[in-house]
């Protein structure tokens, strides 16, 4: 590496860099947000959203921090089997959402997808799916936290104390334009920090690219270094500390469908589009994107494996120094002046897009499914349109208790335990509600089961006392996503045995009332009957080439 660790990290040209790239899209979302009068407006943008700025907000949304600090930690440490959270689970994840899971949810007004899961299975499920989406989604903002926390104390070389008043700061600015704009702020400033976000990635790639010799010289490092390490990073169809490449990928591939269908973030991206074909045509632009950034963002931990082989040798002060340090690591080290700014500025703006979407959807489903639907049921719209905005603040710097344990733990071995035990089995309430006949009533005895299980082995991995022991096989982190998964379906599926398989397509009639049911009304707009004609098919046809990509780099090139 050629950076002179002495040298200061960051120079005036730097922060005035981060700050133009950044200052101007924050202040046009406040101006924007005059725009903001009623619920509707904040919740869902008025449905007034062209595919574009919503395929570009996806990828935004998508692409966190945490994207790029701690996935190229786990490509550090398993190789490119991790393209398959993305290339395989969420692209899979986005097109059965958009053709499929939310189209009811749009086509009867609803604002969250929590909303669905009582028409189709009952109040219990809704309130159990925002429960879980609130622990799951919040621990994400501790993981973007975190990550920020590393990239100033590497990067920047800042004093924790200093470092950590920099990501509140960044929280609390990004707190208070969601506060004032809602839905339509977000979007845009999660379409233009998306820019950014890629730029960035795209310039520090290129230049670790050239540092390692490219993709060639990356892997005659690392099989000079270890052949049998280089065939696990770089084949994601080898097996992995003796676990199987299927299993593996097959849990990566689950966590991606459930960022992708569980992940309110994204229905409620999709819920503010103008039009169904506006809904559909987001995930192609969308997915475009995150096949080419999957790839960028990732890389990096494998490139930063070739140039630092041991954790140990990491040049990163001890209380950092893990896998995740690695995307600082390359920033600070290969970086010149000027582009250490476009890289920071890329890292705020990816902390940016991902504070305020998930502040903004976690206050949705709290106002519209615990608050409105059964605590205070019918009030004035500016009243819940205020309990929306003030629970913002509460849930973004809510999320930053998770940090002591996400230090500890590592990002992504949480994230994926979370998943795995919480995550995964809502995921298969939602495939089987849309695709499927089971009884009403099922959802909460797979929960039970799964959840169960999922909690259960989570448990059992950690050593708590007094508990039966579990096989090995069982309480795997990577057997615990599918194994969850198979229980609720089979839970399901046999609780629909007994009790008997709804009608094709039923959904029940909402029992919503007060202002749940007015905003319903308010937002609901006349759904013209789709033609079927090419400029409505073309979402379709394209998202699956854009599929047809993915298969093939994971399958074929990677495999």
């Amino acid at each position: 590496m050629r950076a002179d660790h002495g040298a200061p990290a960051m120079t005036a040209l730097d922060w005035l860099i981060v700050l133009l790239l950044n200052g101007p899209v924050i202040a046009l979302a406040l101006a924007r947000s005059r725009d903001t009068h009623t619920s509707g407006d904040w919740f869902l943008a008025g449905r007034t959203l062209p595919f574009w700025m919503i395929g570009l907000s996806l990828y935004a949304t998508f692409v966190d921090t945490t994207d790029l600090v701690a996935d190229s930690g786990a490509t550090f440490n398993q190789g490119v089997r991790f393209f398959i959270m993305n290339w395989l689970g969420v692209l899979v994840g986005w097109l059965l959402l958009a053709h499929g899971v939310i189209l009811p949810i749009y086509r009867r007004g609803m604002f969250t997808n929590a909303e669905y899961l009582e028409a189709r299975f009952g109040v219990a499920t809704r309130v159990l799916s925002v429960l879980v989406q609130v622990l799951y989604r919040s621990v994400i903002m501790g993981m973007i936290a975190t990550a920020n926390f590393l990239t100033l104390r590497i990067v920047c070389g800042w004093e924790p104390a200093l470092a950590w008043s920099v990501v509140a700061g960044v929280a609390v600015v990004a707190t208070i334009y969601t506060m004032a704009g809602g839905l339509k702020s977000v979007v845009l400033t999660d379409a233009m920090q998306s820019v950014v976000m890629f730029a960035a990635m795209a310039v520090i790639f290129g230049l670790v690219w050239r540092e390692v010799d490219g993709w060639s010289g990356m892997a005659a490092r690392l099989t000079e270094r270890d052949p049998v390490m280089a065939g696990e990073l770089l084949h994601a169809g080898t097996s992995l500390g003796g676990v199987s490449a299927w299993l593996i990928g097959f849990n990566l591939m689950l966590a991606g469908l459930a960022y992708a269908i569980v992940n309110h973030t994204q229905s409620m991206r999709l819920l503010g589009a103008r039009s169904e074909t506006d809904l559909k045509g987001a995930v192609v632009v969308g997915g475009v994107l995150l096949v080419v950034a999957t790839f960028l963002s990732q890389s990096m931990g494998l490139m930063g494996r070739a140039l630092f082989p041991e954790l140990e040798a990491l040049p990163v002060p001890p209380d950092v120094q893990s896998a995740d340090a690695i995307f600082p690591v390359l920033v600070r080290d290969v970086a010149g002046p000027g582009l250490k700014g476009l890289m920071l500025a890329g890292v705020m703006a990816a902390a940016f897009s991902t504070y305020d979407s998930i502040g903004s959807t976690l206050s949705a489903l709290i106002t519209r499914d615990i608050y409105a639907r059964l605590l205070v049921r019918d009030r004035e719209d500016h009243h819940y349109l205020t309990v929306g905005r003030w629970l913002t603040p509460v849930v973004i710097l809510g999320s930053f208790l998770y940090v002591p344990t996400l230090l500890r733990g590592g990002l992504v071995g949480t994230y994926l335990a979370m998943v795995g035990s919480f995550v995964v089995p809502l995921l298969a309430v939602y495939l089987l509600g849309a695709f499927t006949r089971v009884h009403r009533s099922s959802a909460v005895a797979g929960l039970v089961v799964g959840v169960g299980y999922g909690v259960y082995a989570l448990l059992a991995r950690q050593g708590a006392e007094g508990m039966v022991p579990l096989p090995d096989a069982l309480k795997h982190p990577s057997a615990t996503g599918p194994c969850a998964f198979g229980l609720t379906i089979l839970a399901m599926l046999a609780w629909s045995c007994v009790r008997g398989w709804e009608a094709r397509g039923w959904l029940g009639t909402s029992r919503e009332e007060g202002w749940l049911a007015r905003s319903r009304a308010q937002i609901q707009v006349a759904m013209a009957a789709e033609t079927g004609g090419p400029e409505r098919a073309w979402p379709l046809w394209a998202g699956l080439a854009v599929l047809a990509v993915a298969l093939y780099l994971t399958f074929v090139v990677f495999w």
